[in-house]
């Protein structure tokens, strides 16, 4: 995985080799230790939405947290190849947590849409590092500490959203694998906490997504917040341009500052 400097602009984005992860890190300089947050862009996991990276990043800069985007590989790159990509993310921001002044208790991740999908793969299928694992970044925990999902793709049976089912395991993807990447099937009891929001009316991804994966969570008593405001298009990351969506930010860093993310 590369880790390179801050891409400034959406041509800089797309010009990434799509058959290399890059992770693009936005560090505070604090005196203590800060809390991290890994953004995963939305895409339907055939693109990643420029507007749902570098600008989220600078927002959670602003909230004195640490960050960085992760352009993961999408289409033709299908699954595992994206989950590898997150969970080594979260691995190697782990490994250099003393480096970057982070702390390694608090590190979550924040996920848009597809993006939003292949975070709450993370925050259910992880490990706490595989011992003498020959890659020394494998022997960290790919656990995170919480989890942000913004109008998530979440199921891959008949709520799903079939560009992101199709371009992540297939137009002909089989029983075993629709299984196993709906992720309300997941939840466990050591599922970290969440936060998730949409919108009501969203044309691209229903809601149901986000109402069975609360559900999962419920059943599992893992602490979570939904929000669900009544109307918003898809795709709106930071709602700059939504009044009401807008507020999604605003409720966001004070569940953040709940769990310590401050």
């Amino acid at each position: 995985m590369e880790i390179t400097n801050r891409l400034d602009n959406e041509e800089e984005d797309r010009d990434i080799n799509q058959d290399c992860p890059v992770l693009s890190p936005y560090l505070l300089e604090r005196e203590s230790k800060s809390p991290f947050i890994l953004i995963l862009p939305g895409g339907g996991y055939g693109h990643r939405a420029y507007h749902e990276g570098k600008p989220v990043a600078e927002w959670l800069n602003r909230n004195g947290i640490s960050c960085a985007v992760l352009h993961y590989r999408v289409a033709p790159n299908q699954a595992p190849l994206p989950y590898d990509d997150a969970s080594y993310a979260m691995r190697l921001v782990r490994s250099k947590a003393k480096e970057w002044k982070v702390d390694s208790d608090r590190i979550g991740i924040l996920g848009f849409s597809a993006g939003g999908h292949l975070a709450a793969t993370v925050s259910n299928y992880f490990d706490d590092g595989i011992k003498n694992d020959e890659d020394p970044v494998m022997r960290y925990s790919s656990r995170p500490d919480l989890h942000v999902l913004a109008y998530p793709v979440i199921t891959m049976g008949k709520h799903t959203h079939q560009g992101s089912r199709e371009n992540l395991l297939s137009a002909n993807a089989i029983k075993e694998d629709i299984d196993k990447y709906s992720i309300e099937n997941s939840v466990t009891s050591k599922t970290p906490p969440a936060f998730i929001w949409s919108t009501e009316n969203d044309q691209a991804v229903d809601i149901e997504n986000s109402l069975l994966y609360a559900s999962a969570l419920r059943n599992n008593k893992i602490p979570f917040a939904l929000h669900i405001f009544e109307d918003g298009r898809h795709g709106l990351g930071l709602a700059e341009d939504h009044i009401e969506v807008a507020k999604w930010k605003d409720v966001c860093i004070d569940w953040l500052r709940r769990h310590n993310f401050k």
